[in-house]
């Protein structure tokens, strides 16, 4: 539980300091006091610079700027079973993540100013990290009327989106768009159409065919996507597409933002690393909502990626019951956990020399926060001191048993990754450290 006690000052010696922001990459430490980062430099690299401080060895590790989800379902309230605020916000510590959005889809939806206040005030009585709200853009997640943006905004919402849920109705997306505008609220859509969804559980293709599973074209994303456009042409509302999982999308998107349009596009990190061969013999916990796309499809959006057009990484958080994944791959619920391992993950498309490490991190870090209008995700004098230290080389295998979340469904389930949190600081407090 987060105290309103101040810590001591906090020295971290021996790092590797990078910040994707400003492309710092050198040698030094970090003096963290107040909550915030009080000065930065390779001046303080040694034990002893710093008089009456805490000093923790960060022995060549990178330290860096707290990542930042724009995108986690947390079953709190409504849904405990699933996940709590407690729970997620390990998980969260746990990977790297200091600040997580939580999306509107709970019991009750998150559409009501005091909503809004009980989540963040049970957050931070409950919480070990930065949990923020992105409350509903329309009554309900039901897509038929739109909310009282401009209270929830000030209530503390960072966005408006109705979560997994597309917004079917072009005249109320309109208005939540002319809304939004006025509010300077972004409003964080779901793109695809569910009429052309329909019973689809996995990509439309050959291997959807071979499995003898009903698929789902990409169209359902890419026409939902061009529509968006148009109404943000006539609106000039900040529009946001929550994921987006194929090279069509990935054209509506450029042909916007050379329109100049105030559009931005996200990827989940499950899709930049996995396709849909991965589903093999029916795996329930890759079963996603939009589903893997092909392989060429996945080294589209990494390149996109890589070039700035696609924005952020979100880890699509979605806790699922045992019960509703221990089902057939049609019938079971879709989602998968990703706080804890949306940053090792990531690490691997470094590795394999597909992007930069800079650019990993800014999309996780940097780019979220300036799109909630966060003062975190950079390192800076004065600038909070939500840090994580960064063992680059560290070997694991991911147990599911062994994660924080209460559910278990990782696609990412004795996987053998590189790279590891080794501690997470939050406003200065370390709040989780590698055992």
């Amino acid at each position: 539980m987060m105290t309103a006690t101040e810590p001591r000052p906090l020295h971290l010696v021996h790092a590797r300091l990078l910040d994707p922001v400003t492309g710092l990459e050198s040698p030094g430490g970090v003096l963290v006091s107040g909550g915030r980062i009080a000065d930065f430099s390779s001046d303080l690299a040694a034990p002893g610079s710093v008089a009456d401080a805490d000093v923790l060895d960060c022995a060549g590790r990178f330290v860096l700027p707290g990542l930042v989800d724009l995108r986690a379902f947390i079953g709190e309230p409504g849904e405990e079973y699933r996940e709590t605020l407690r729970s997620a916000s390990e998980a969260a510590a746990a990977g790297g993540v200091t600040t997580v959005v939580a999306q509107p889809n709970t019991s009750p939806v998150i559409d009501d100013p005091a909503v809004v206040d009980f989540v963040l005030r049970r957050a931070r009585d409950t919480g070990i990290v930065h949990i923020r709200v992105a409350a509903a853009l329309t009554k309900g997640c039901r897509g038929q009327e739109m909310s009282e943006i401009g209270l929830l905004k000030e209530a503390g919402a960072v966005a408006v989106t109705d979560g997994d849920r597309p917004v079917t109705n072009a005249q109320v997306m309109r208005r939540a768009l002319t809304y939004a505008r006025m509010f300077d609220m972004p409003v964080i859509h779901h793109v695809e159409d569910p009429n052309l969804v329909g019973e689809g559980v996995m990509n439309e293709g050959e291997f959807a065919t071979r499995l003898g599973l009903p698929g789902i074209p990409r169209a359902a994303e890419t026409i939902m996507l061009e529509r968006d456009m148009r109404l943000v042409q006539l609106t000039g509302g900040r529009y946001h597409a929550a994921m987006i999982t194929c090279r069509e999308s990935l054209e509506v998107i450029r042909r916007a933002k050379h329109a100049g349009l105030p559009v931005t596009a996200g990827v989940s990190i499950n899709h930049l690393t996995l396709n849909e061969m991965d589903i093999g013999g029916y795996r329930t916990f890759l079963k996603l909502r939009p589903p893997l796309r092909s392989e060429e499809d996945r080294l589209a959006m990494v390149e996109a990626l890589a070039e700035g057009l696609v924005d952020i990484i979100v880890s699509d958080h979605n806790p699922q019951d045992v019960e509703t994944k221990r089902l057939t791959f049609a019938e079971c619920e879709p989602g998968a956990i990703g706080l804890e391992t949306m940053l090792s993950a990531g690490l691997q498309l470094v590795e394999a020399g597909l992007i930069s490490l800079k650019r990993l991190l800014e999309a996780m870090s940097a780019a979220p926060a300036r799109l909630a209008g966060l003062e975190t995700g950079r390192m800076a004098r004065g600038a909070p001191a939500d840090l994580i230290v960064l063992d680059r080389d560290y070997p694991w295998v991911v147990d599911a048993a062994g994660l924080h979340s209460r559910c278990k469904n990782t696609p990412f389930d004795e996987a053998r990754l590189s790279g590891k949190v080794f501690a997470t600081l939050v406003a200065g407090r370390v709040v989780h450290r590698l055992s």
